[in-house]
């Protein structure tokens, strides 16, 4: 049966991973979207010194809300280490601290807040392990993406498809609901990338090890405000990493 009443679904056993860098024009704005929906989610922040103040403001949200003393939580990490230690960090928070339930999403509204409560409700309603919130299932639904970038995003889909064979349309997405008891399963001492192809691991990992992966369709929009933190070395790193995992599960050091 479908659960569609936002109180049903357990928010409070779940937290929200939002990794920063130089977020200060988005953060405030997304933490009180999320709370409007979701009063009672837990949100993790996970800032990398962002030299424009991001977790200042986070402190200042603390400070200035009741609700966020109790269900926001940062993290302040020195210097830009990357996406994929970022979720690491939060992963390993989240263990210790005993939530049933775990998403990941960016922090520039190109992930809708008000699409949290369908992935948690999939993932419920099918008993998923994980569910992504995909891009390219059921068409392209991507908004304002010049086609440049557009391009180079579906082909590394396609290309991660063909080399690991995985079977998503959308292998290298940021938003997704993870069952914790689930994502615990994996070694993530053994996890390797630290750019976008973190997230191609992540789910690749899954698969390979036999858990139920879904993918919900949303709309990505452009980001808002700020700089896209996009890089050509982030791409190579997403290209060299598709072989070395169809590698290692050939070789059977994978997981």
């Amino acid at each position: 049966m479908t659960i569609s009443k936002k109180e049903e679904l357990p928010f409070e056993k779940s937290v929200v991973i939002i990794p920063t860098y130089n977020e200060a024009e988005n953060i405030e704005k997304m933490l009180s979207e999320l709370f409007e929906n979701y009063p009672a989610i837990h949100i993790l922040i996970i800032d990398d010194g962002s030299p424009d103040k991001t977790a200042e403001l986070v402190k200042k949200f603390q400070q200035n809300s009741e609700k966020g003393k109790t269900n926001l939580h940062l993290i302040e990490r020195s210097g830009k280490q990357g996406l994929g230690t970022a979720y690491l960090t939060g992963f390993r928070w989240a263990f210790k601290h005993n939530f049933d339930y775990l998403f990941e999403m960016d922090c520039d509204f190109s992930h809708d807040p008000k699409d949290l409560k369908g992935l948690l409700n999939h993932c419920l309603r099918y008993n998923c392990d994980l569910v992504i919130g995909s891009r390219y299932y059921k068409g392209i639904r991507v908004i304002n993406w010049p086609l440049k970038r557009l391009l180079l995003s579906s082909f590394a889909s396609i290309y991660a498809r063909f080399v690991t064979g995985i079977p998503l349309k959308d292998t290298t997405g940021g938003f997704k609901c993870f069952k914790v008891a689930s994502l615990k399963e994996l070694n993530l001492n053994k996890i390797r990338s630290n750019g976008y192809s973190f997230q191609l691991e992540l789910n690749y990992k899954f698969w390979a090890k036999g858990l139920k992966i879904e993918e919900f369709p949303i709309i990505f929009y452009e980001r808002r405000d700020g700089q896209s933190k996009m890089g050509l070395k982030i791409v190579l790193e997403a290209i060299y990493m598709v072989f070395v995992l169809r590698l290692k599960k050939v070789f059977g050091t994978l997981l």
